[in-house]
């Protein structure tokens, strides 16, 4: 029964990813619609096509592969330029790709300028940055849903556990006679306080004392308390150094204060301000993802190779994630309203991933023709600045090899994972 549940809300939470992808690729086509820009198609998935059907002059249809989705927008390869130059194997790769493209262009569509390089800059960037967009959209409304229904556990300034001395052996857990105090047992914290200040810094909240802490390394720690509504001036300690998770990346351990407690957690309810501050969070968060990610793609293949397990901290696909979601709500350890909040916060931070590897500044994905419009836009200024002739649009065609390059490594890098997490899924119970 659990493996029906689980395998029952991975392919809901899958259901939900297209539904995500099918209004990103309408975050594109609705602004290149209002700026006449011709929409030829609109499909979600990839491959051959299982159903479509024609509304206007767009054809809307589902492909037999759900792993992703399109909307065609007609003139993205301006004209190859006018005047003799150097023909090259990539000058003749572009071409052909043009050609294709204007096989389907009208002298119509040109006079009519519905094609998506004649139109201005701000117009271009407003049509690619609507699919990211409405990813970016549907990840805070799912977070605020969440937030000021359920409520998010979040860390308190008051202290819930003070750990007794320094273990330096990491098997075991116990102290011994000759383990010294911990600073925090130094310096007489109990569970229960309230920490006030940290060397004269008022203290607001766990994770700015926790980086206080950090960063003081092995230096004094002077700390107040508030302790049965007195404030209480604890004995000075010195924090110790020692290896701790990355706040950006848990995987990654780096050096940093230790004071050996740890904070009273609390479920809080909040609005749109603490949930644009926890997105940010996560943006950081995923910005170190997504510098990491070959390098985390090709650890999971050896691990795949050497038989090691999962870690929580691997990437993992679509369907990894389905498969966690699935999991989430098949556990007993956890309520119905808990369930039901981590599995819409996946679905908000699958959705926020995808709105910043989409804004990568790299064809084919939308940051690469923002940047290319940016370009564009760049060139043609200077010159009309400086008194030189116009150059005219930028030949995005000459960017199809590295659009090539990128959608391969992308395709290769799914397929392993996907293969990934049906060989050897990550467990989070």
């Amino acid at each position: 029964m659990e493996t029906l549940t689980v395998i029952g809300f991975a392919v809901a939470f899958f259901a939900l990813i297209m539904v995500s992808v099918a209004l990103h690729e309408i975050g594109h086509m609705v602004p290149a619609r209002l700026f006449g820009v011709r929409v030829p198609r609109y499909f979600v998935g990839f491959g051959p096509t299982m159903w479509s059907t024609r509304r206007g002059e767009t054809e809307y249809g589902v492909k037999w592969f759900p792993l992703g989705g399109f909307v065609q927008l007609l003139g993205m390869y301006p004209p190859r330029p006018d005047g003799r130059r150097r023909r090259t194997r990539l000058a003749e790769f572009a071409d052909s790709a043009r050609a294709a493209e204007w096989e389907e262009i009208t002298p119509t569509d040109v006079e009519q300028e519905r094609l998506f390089y004649q139109k201005k800059t701000w117009q271009k960037l407003v049509v690619m940055a609507g699919g990211p967009a409405m990813n970016l959209l549907i990840a805070f409304v799912l977070l605020l849903g969440v937030t000021a229904t359920y409520g998010v556990v979040r860390p308190q300034t008051t202290i819930a556990y003070v750990q007794a001395c320094i273990i330096a052996d990491p098997t075991r857990t116990e102290c011994a006679a000759s383990d010294p105090p911990s600073p925090a047992a130094a310096a007489g914290l109990r569970p229960g306080d309230r920490v006030v200040s940290f060397n004269g810094t008022q203290i607001t909240s766990y994770a700015q004392l926790s980086g206080l802490i950090r960063a003081n390394r092995d230096a004094e720690a002077r700390i107040v308390v508030e302790r049965d509504g007195a404030l209480v001036d604890l004995t000075p300690v010195h924090t110790v150094v020692t290896a701790l998770p990355d706040t950006l990346d848990p995987s990654n351990r780096v050096q940093g204060g230790w004071l050996g407690v740890s904070p009273q957690t609390q479920l809080v309810r909040g609005g749109p301000v603490d949930v644009l501050g926890d997105m940010w969070t996560m943006t950081q968060q995923s910005a170190v993802a997504l510098v990491q990610f070959p390098l985390k793609v090709w650890h999971v293949v050896w691990g795949l190779v050497t038989g090691q397990p999962r870690s929580v901290y691997d990437p993992i696909s679509i369907v990894g994630a389905s498969t966690v979601a699935g999991q989430v709500v098949a556990s007993g350890e956890v309520g119905l309203p808990q369930k039901a909040a981590t599995f819409f916060s996946l679905l908000a931070a699958v959705n926020l991933f995808l709105a910043l590897f989409n804004f990568i500044p790299l064809p084919p994905l939308d940051g690469g023709h923002i940047a290319g419009a940016l370009y564009e836009w760049l060139r043609r200024t200077g010159a009309r600045l400086f008194g030189r002739r116009d150059p005219g649009f930028f030949d995005t065609a000459k960017l199809l090899p590295v659009a090539y390059a990128v959608g391969a490594l992308l395709l290769v890098s799914g397929v392993v994972l996907i293969l990934a997490d049906i060989v050897s899924p990550v467990q989070l119970f």
